[in-house]
């Protein structure tokens, strides 16, 4: 007997009392995702989403399957909300940049979720339907085919890349190991006021929107 068919079983007992509270499978995982944002993905256990739900381990089980069946439900659950958002923009140019950057903005605003992703091999799941969305801005555009699927690849190396350094938190690093430490105390010949630059604090979501609109400009026909 599985595991699954063991809790379900078990579950029987006490789905009385929840049917009666009308809980159902969507609660559930709103109920976990609402978790792993106020507390991380660490805090996301079978157990510890039963409590927060005033429910028997098993129930949780009954709904939602594995955790892994859960995490896969939470990252669809965040891809379908953050595809609510509208491509926004009077040319080409501009629609294919807002699809672009909501895909950016996606990953930042909800980090739990995506370090979450991240970690369970789900983050090509979360971002999905924001790059349907962006491939077909880009089709709109007069783009097909490996043009189409080059540019929007060229669009997620961009991306990515911005990701990497907005979602790196510096505090964690050892203090010899810091970025303004390193450069300040850098032989590398450069110049005194570029040295300053590299050692201040980057405005990554403003670099994001400037390198992304040259691509895009360079992309589109």
């Amino acid at each position: 007997m599985t595991l699954l068919q063991t809790t379900r079983g078990s579950a029987t007992a006490t789905m009385g009392s929840t049917a009666t509270r009308g809980l159902d499978r969507a609660d559930v995982v709103a109920a976990a995702l609402d978790l792993v944002v106020r507390e991380g993905p660490g805090a996301l256990t079978m157990r510890r989403l039963a409590a927060e739900l005033d429910v028997g381990t098993p129930t949780i089980y009954w709904h939602v399957g594995s955790r892994d069946d859960l995490v896969a439900a939470i990252v669809r659950t965040q891809s379908e909300r953050l595809a609510e958002r509208p491509v926004e923009g009077a040319t080409a140019g501009e629609r294919v940049l807002s699809a672009a950057l909501h895909i950016y903005a996606g990953a930042i605003e909800q980090r739990a979720i995506t370090s979450l992703a991240h970690e369970t091999g789900t983050a090509s799941l979360l971002l999905h339907d924001l790059e349907a969305s962006l491939a077909a801005e880009l089709e709109a555009a007069g783009l097909t085919g490996k043009a189409c699927a080059d540019a929007l690849r060229s669009i997620l190396v961009v991306v990515t890349g911005a990701l990497v350094l907005a979602l790196h938190d510096p505090s964690r690093d050892p203090e010899d190991y810091r970025t303004e430490v390193l450069w300040a105390g850098s032989p590398a010949p450069v110049a005194a006021d570029t040295r300053a630059a590299l050692c201040a604090d980057p405005d990554i979501d403003a670099l994001t929107a400037a390198t992304l609109r040259t691509v895009v400009e360079g992309v589109l026909p």
